[in-house]
């Protein structure tokens, strides 16, 4: 397994390593002590899934304090996987970063970011573990298409829940507190 830190501090892209044969592919994807000795002293208490077709865009969303580390993977299909940077103190406060998750590739994404994703496949399963349990008074989101924002999205129509068509701008969200040591 590859754990590769990207340009927004504590954000990372996983690559595990396959093993393919006449039957298909064999990968490890989670092992709490590789993890731990890599830096991600997390612990992980609710696994969520997602399966949504083409088109289909998820996000922004985050909980606010304490907050959420994720473990993104697209389990079935290819997405393209964005985390926005809402951490106030941090050098890379209201950056985005972008991937392509598929093929096993997983997205850590610490406490302190919005998470969203488009689906690129005809469908997509996703899986995310995640370190605090889901609380309605604390979820949060931000507009896909925030101007301040500007993430280019790889869909000019996307599929979108009624939430995520009417989530508030970056300018009407409070200043966002999060946990993120």
């Amino acid at each position: 397994m590859q754990i590769l830190d990207l340009e927004l501090k504590g954000l990372k892209l996983i690559t595990p390593r396959l093993f393919e044969d006449a039957r298909g592919i064999f990968f490890e994807s989670y092992r709490d002590s590789f993890f731990r000795a890599q830096g991600i002293d997390v612990t992980f208490v609710q696994d969520n899934q997602s399966l949504s077709k083409q088109g289909t865009l998820r996000g922004l969303h985050f909980q606010s304090s304490p907050g959420q580390d994720k473990l993104v993977s697209c389990i079935e299909g290819e997405i393209w996987d964005v985390a926005v940077d809402l951490r106030p103190f941090s050098e890379t406060y209201l950056s985005w970063k972008a991937v392509v998750l598929k093929d096993g590739k997983q997205l850590f994404i610490p406490k302190g970011f919005a998470h969203g994703f488009c689906v690129l496949s005809n469908w997509a399963r996703v899986h995310y573990k995640v370190s605090d349990y889901y609380n309605p008074e604390t979820e949060a989101s931000i507009r896909w298409n925030d101007p301040d924002l500007n993430i280019r999205w790889p869909v000019d129509q996307p599929i979108l829940s009624f939430r995520d068509q009417t989530s508030p701008f970056l300018r009407e969200v409070n200043r966002v507190t999060v946990d993120y040591r």
